[in-house]
């Protein structure tokens, strides 16, 4: 099964760093965020990607074609121009990269990259923030119900797409960033069948809206509750919080560990 994570957008909540590099490359520790993210899945068995890039997607091309550099050590012959590399500590990735365009938004980007997804379930997440969610379980609990889509719902300070959820988990509606202290929000970590593509109509379609918001009307949308940890990486605050994290070496959502 494909993860699909979304890491084509400007950022521009913490502008700071992401004037330099897209925000799924901002490093916590010494490796950028996407890497940890994909890492959670690859955990759970999922190791097929489809990244959906934009701006300064060259960034994350380069890493992945580079990846070698950054994980394993290296001798230059220069007398005969080969390279040697030792301890190659390489992940069992299959990594798709796929330029979706500058302005396309969420819902365009998803659209763009249907043809690798192909005709089957498929994982959905953002490219910025971390989660100690059990994606096998989130996945099980998606086929269990026979739903479109699964969104994996969490409690936070509202600032996300706030959900209103049935007793038996339905989605009644999907409302976008409403003010209200706290409520259940989208955390991302969803799941969806391939008819989620048809709510899609083209690049400008946002898909926290118009598409999320359909599937809710309609009845295909499912909650999966997440008690655990979770947390974005919006502003330089919250990602000087998970390098803190990351470096105390009790960072929750190494879950590989």
């Amino acid at each position: 099964m494909k993860v699909v994570i979304l890491a084509g957008g400007l950022g521009t909540r913490i502008s700071e760093e992401s004037h330099l590099k897209p925000k799924p490359m901002i490093e916590i520790g010494d490796k950028p965020i996407l890497w940890h993210i994909m890492k959670e899945y690859s955990h759970f068995g999922f190791n097929e990607f489809v990244i959906c890039l934009g701006y300064k997607q060259h960034m994350v091309k380069e890493f992945f074609a580079d990846y070698y550099l950054y994980a394993s050590d290296i001798t230059y012959d220069l007398s005969n121009n080969s390279v040697e590399v030792h301890n190659n500590h390489s992940e069992p990735w299959k990594v798709t990269l796929v330029d979706t365009g500058l302005k396309t938004m969420t819902g365009g980007r998803i659209k763009r990259i249907k043809n690798y997804v192909g005709n089957e379930t498929f994982m959905l997440t953002y490219g910025d923030g971390v989660s100690d969610v059990d994606i096998k379980a989130l996945y099980d609990f998606h086929k269990s119900h026979g739903k479109i889509g699964t969104i994996t719902a969490i409690s936070v300070d509202q600032r996300f797409g706030v959900l209103d959820i049935g007793k038996k988990g339905e989605i009644h509606a999907f409302a976008e960033k409403e003010e209200r202290d706290s409520s259940v929000v989208n955390g991302g970590y969803m799941v969806f069948e391939p008819a989620v593509f048809d709510y899609i109509e083209g690049d400008s379609t946002v898909f926290e809206k118009g598409p999320l918001s359909e599937l809710a009307k309609s009845g295909e949308l499912m909650a999966y509750h997440h008690t655990g940890f979770w947390q974005c990486m919006d502003t330089q605050r919250e990602k000087q919080k998970l390098e803190e994290l990351w470096m105390s070496g009790s960072a929750p959502w190494k879950v590989w560990e």
